[in-house]
């Protein structure tokens, strides 16, 4: 069937979005042995191919796949794992099934087509589910203590000590302690819980995620000797690990962006700057110098 050479232009788009969803899928099956998981992966990758074949029957072209995005979402579903990866890459087909629907008049299979590709992303949230999800509570817990306790104690002793040196070391004491404390913490908590969640993993990911805040947060009193430079540093990577964090959470758990961002990084500074006031009146009132 010949189509106007305007949709038919709009086809070769889609074509070389569907051939190279489907090398994507079926590269992410093949990392999974005889399971649900790598069935449904091979099932969406088959319906991706047979949908390049639909799209092939009206443009009459071959189409090769987009090699960047098969590596980029390959390697993005490796280090942020699958549902992250996934659901990221289901984001940018929004706007390609509005198109679909667009070209229902001209092509009777855009609507099938269209209410196949919504199905995946409801397949894929059946499917997956992945350890480090199970546990985002626990890194929630240790970042968020990490974010409001390290930069309050930071901005305290900034004032307090003004001396880079003194202000690692003393952070660093007293982050490592809290990460541990904190992991303990979450260990005992969860072992009084009925979850799925095993106690020891929990306590790995909260004394972890804390650990990490612990080193970014410390890293510019090491590197840079202007104290005041250092608490902005500081204070600036607290806001881009709150950004990230919860960037990757709204993304593969389909939770708001904007309001979790704004609380967490409102909490963290509010506690910064009323630490920071602790420190100016402690050094005031016991009248240190160093």
């Amino acid at each position: 069937m010949e189509v106007p050479e305007e949709i038919r232009q709009k086809l070769l788009v889609f074509q070389k979005s569907e051939i190279t969803e489907h090398h994507i899928y079926q590269k992410l099956a093949d990392r999974f042995g005889p399971s649900e998981n790598r069935r449904v992966l091979e099932s969406i990758a088959d319906d991706e191919l047979r949908h390049y074949n639909i799209w092939r029957a009206y443009t009459h072209q071959d189409v090769a796949p987009d090699p960047w995005k098969v590596w980029k979402y390959s390697w993005i579903t490796r280090i942020f794992g699958l549902t992250f990866g996934v659901k990221l890459m289901e984001r940018g087909e929004e706007d390609a099934q509005d198109s679909y629907g667009q070209l229902q008049e001209a092509i009777p299979e855009a609507g099938t087509i269209m209410n196949e590709e919504n199905r995946h992303e409801n397949a894929l949230l059946d499917m997956l589910n992945e350890e480090r999800l199970r546990y985002t509570g626990s890194i929630v817990l240790g970042l968020n203590d990490a974010l409001v306790e390290l930069t309050g104690a930071l901005a305290g002793l900034t004032l307090a000590l003004q001396n880079t040196r003194l202000i690692a070391l003393t952070g660093s004491i007293t982050g490592i302690a809290a990460a541990f404390s904190m992991g303990a913490s979450e260990y005992l908590s969860t072992k009084t819980e009925e979850t799925a969640k095993q106690p020891l993993r929990a306590s790995i990911y909260t004394s972890g995620a804390y650990l990490i805040t612990v080193l970014i947060l410390i890293l510019p009193y090491l590197i840079l000797s202007n104290y005041y430079l250092c608490l902005g540093f500081t204070l600036a990577a607290a806001v881009l690990v709150i950004a990230l964090f919860n960037y990757y959470v709204s993304v593969a758990k389909d939770e708001p962006f904007r309001r979790r961002f704004f609380e967490m990084a409102g909490l963290s500074l509010s506690v910064a700057a009323f630490s920071f006031l602790i420190g100016l009146l402690m050094r005031v009132f016991l009248d240190v110098e160093i």
